[in-house]
């Protein structure tokens, strides 16, 4: 008992968790440099009138601009 009354203490005065928005990790990833990559968008319908080399291109991922990776890094503090 003296044991658990101990690590309790202990526990306490760590930093609290921080939470990740589960939004933001479905849509970003990290590369192996540290950089956050993303989908690129207009590609979830209206497909007929594009081109097959639009789509095509659409369909590679590309990274999230440096004014706002700030944003994405704060939603995503385990990255």
């Amino acid at each position: 008992m003296v044991y658990n009354e101990g690590l309790c203490r202990i526990k306490a005065r760590l930093m609290p968790k921080l939470k990740t928005r589960k939004a933001a990790a479905k849509r970003f990833r990290a590369t192996g440099s540290g950089k956050i990559v993303r989908r690129k968008a207009f590609k979830n319908h209206l497909l007929e009138h594009k081109t097959s080399n639009k789509k095509r291109n659409l369909s590679k991922t590309t990274l999230v601009h440096e004014r706002d990776e700030d944003n994405v890094r704060l939603m995503l503090p385990y990255l």
